[in-house]
């Protein structure tokens, strides 16, 4: 599924919220590394949530963040300013008109 993505690129919409996109500067070998470790990270929260191990599931959950971040998807933004409306419902943040006209279209 595409979601929709803001004119810079910097966020997509899912759920009427704002989410950051994986930071563009990646080369494709470095994204792909990336989202493996994000994926094998996530697989072993799994496992450890059905398991019931607090301390794989700590350490998963803290591989994912290490993955995200280096993403660019947490963390300090990719982009030159520090604004970050990450989470943001959009309709509370600069990109508002911009959502209204994608409703309405």
């Amino acid at each position: 599924m595409k979601y929709p993505t803001t004119p810079d690129d910097r966020y997509f919409v899912h759920k009427e919220r704002l989410w950051r996109c994986t930071n563009p500067n990646l080369s494709d070998a470095c994204r792909k590394d990336l989202v493996s470790k994000l994926m094998k990270a996530r697989r072993a929260v799994r496992k450890a949530k059905s398991s019931n191990d607090e301390a794989a599931l700590a350490s998963a959950r803290s591989d994912v963040n290490v993955a995200k971040v280096a993403l660019g998807e947490r963390g300090p933004t990719w982009w030159d300013d520090d604004t970050d409306y990450n989470r943001f419902l959009v309709k509370n943040t600069p990109y508002a008109k911009w959502w209204s006209e994608q409703l309405d279209s």
